[in-house]
């Protein structure tokens, strides 16, 4: 009894200062996300149409599902959750394109990576080493290659599942859509800004839409994060 909680209260001490750096992370990325999404809402609320591949609207024929854990367990209900929101997205939403074979996982993290390989789905590749090198760069890459398929007709819609840290002791079981990308809106004509735009509007716009979506996908990993080290 007395070896294993000693063993506890050194994994406590651990998760306690990853969950610090973790914190950190996902607390600074957070203004800069926001920025972006404010300035893309006020750049695009004036635009009539975008024809960004990323914001085509198609019939989900296809989906793409992007599950987002860990990679190790004793996290209390940590991954078991985002197993059950995802299987509940498909049961209410995408059962037919199950039945058909047309829904496609990404998994980050080994606990959903394992999970739904056991169960014969179309798990594209394999993410587990992310966490060793938690870096935007890392995941812009995973992202780049959703934005690929999506715009060669791979997926029709991709969804993101995974827990939003709100802080040590609560995580929000979160679900997303990735793409395509709803057209965003300005939040209320009085916080429109007039800015200076170089190149045009329209150019500026079909730049920013790209790097949201990998921001998007990079927030939800560090919220992820943080709130696997929360949880254990």
């Amino acid at each position: 009894m007395s070896s294993t909680q000693q063993i506890t209260k050194a994994m406590k001490m651990v998760s306690a200062a990853k969950l610090k750096r973790a914190t950190n992370a996902i607390v600074q990325l957070r203004p800069y996300a926001n920025k972006l999404r404010e300035m893309l809402g006020n750049l695009s609320a004036s635009l009539e149409d975008s024809h960004s591949p990323y914001m085509q609207e198609r019939e989900p024929v296809k989906v793409l599902l992007v599950a987002v854990s860990s990679n190790r367990g004793l996290a209390g209900a940590f991954n078991t959750n985002v197993i059950k929101a995802v299987n509940q997205l498909i049961a209410e939403k995408y059962s037919e394109q199950l039945r058909k074979g047309n829904v496609s996982i990404i998994a980050i993290g080994k606990k959903t990576q394992d999970y739904y390989e056991r169960r014969n789905y179309n798990v594209i590749g394999n993410n587990n080493e992310l966490f060793s090198d938690l870096t935007f760069e890392n995941v812009a890459a995973i992202a780049q290659s959703i934005m690929d398929g999506f715009v060669n007709g791979e997926y029709d819609r991709v969804e993101v599942v995974y827990n939003q840290f709100k802080n040590a002791a609560m995580q929000i079981l979160t679900t997303e859509q990735l793409l395509p990308v709803h057209k965003p809106e300005a939040e209320g004509t009085k916080k429109q800004v007039d800015y200076l735009l170089e190149p045009s509007r329209e150019e500026i716009v079909e730049q920013l839409i790209p790097k949201s979506i990998k921001l998007q996908l990079y927030k939800a990993v560090l919220d992820s994060h943080a709130s696997e080290h929360g949880a254990r």
